[in-house]
């Protein structure tokens, strides 16, 4: 199947680099992560203007009546950013799960959200930047308090459990499996979009770096390397727009598992490799490398391991041996 992405989905993804990027490209992550969030709530307002939380949600509801394909294209390129928040909680979570009121403010971005998950992902992310948080279980969604934050190994999130706080609404469990499949859909994108540019970090610096007297690009061992990331990712990318396409019918939850692990693991290898690419600099925390190698490291966990979606796909494919 050929995946073929519309003009108006390259010029989301062209519109989401521009506003990144005059909003403080990498900055942001780096101010995120030493808890200034002033640019990025200032980037999230430009977001929200743009869309990006309604991408999902039907027009009569506020939203733009879009595709989870759109999503998976606009989540792409916040990872290929490093764009720090809970993006995928305020987009791709809640937006089916709250009522009317809290729905409008995630639309319009004057509501930060996030939520925690047991069984997909335990903790909430950035609580603390968060104006309103949740607790999803099975068949209910309650108002939540956040606990002290727990260290992630991405200095750009920030992981607290959560305690209801007050009465919980009841949920259609199918309803909910649908936004945590979507949630977990949007992490893939977002690992892609690291993995991709942890590769063109890597291609980049290959070219300039040198050894011996020449580049390091030229060595045929490195770029094997650097070809099997391609390939990689190339493959992860389709699984990822298939599991798009599937969300919501008979064949969703199976296609998510398959996007989820492969994002994770093509985005692991761009990481291992990247960082061999760029040496020691690549470890310092000065370099930019280390936000996309972080990031890709602690999303291998979230919303859903990968034991967890190869166990599901498991239990899919193959036959009951009882």
């Amino acid at each position: 199947m050929k995946f073929v992405l519309s003009e108006e989905q390259h010029s989301l993804a062209e519109a989401i680099d521009e506003i990144v990027e005059s909003a403080g490209g990498t900055k942001i992550a780096r101010t995120w992560a030493d808890g200034d969030p002033a640019l990025g709530r200032a980037l999230w307002a430009q977001l929200a203007e743009l869309g990006l939380f309604g991408l999902c949600v039907a027009e009569d509801d506020g939203g733009l009546g879009g595709t989870a394909v759109d999503l998976a294209v606009a989540f792409e390129r916040l990872g290929y950013h490093a764009v720090p928040g809970p993006y995928v909680e305020s987009a791709a979570l809640l937006p089916d799960l709250v009522d009317a009121e809290v729905r409008a403010g995630l639309l319009d971005g004057s509501i930060i959200a996030t939520a925690a998950v047991p069984g997909a992902a335990p903790y909430a992310l950035d609580a603390a930047a968060a104006d309103r948080s949740f607790l999803v279980d099975t068949a209910s969604i309650a108002p939540a308090a956040a606990g002290p934050g727990v260290t992630s190994l991405d200095r750009t999130r920030t992981l607290s459990p959560l305690t209801a706080a007050g009465p919980a609404a009841d949920l259609d469990p199918a309803v909910r499996a649908l936004a945590v499949d979507r949630a977990a859909l949007a992490c893939a994108a977002v690992q892609l979009g690291a993995g991709e540019r942890l590769l063109a970090e890597a291609v980049s610096y290959a070219k300039i770096r040198e050894q011996f007297g020449r580049p390091v690009g030229e060595y045929q061992a490195l770029k094997h390397q650097l070809a099997n990331v391609r390939i990689a990712l190339t493959f992860a990318r389709p699984l990822i727009f298939n599991a798009a396409l599937d969300l919501g019918g008979p064949d969703g939850p199976r296609s998510v598992s398959a996007a989820k692990v492969a994002a994770t693991d093509a985005a692991d290898l761009a990481a291992r490799v990247g960082l061999q690419v760029h040496g020691a600099i690549g470890y310092t925390e000065e370099h930019d490398l280390g936000l996309w190698f972080t990031r890709v490291r602690a999303l291998a966990g979230a919303w859903g391991t990968p034991r967890q979606h190869r166990d599901r796909l498991a239990s899919l494919l193959l036959p009951s041996t009882r």
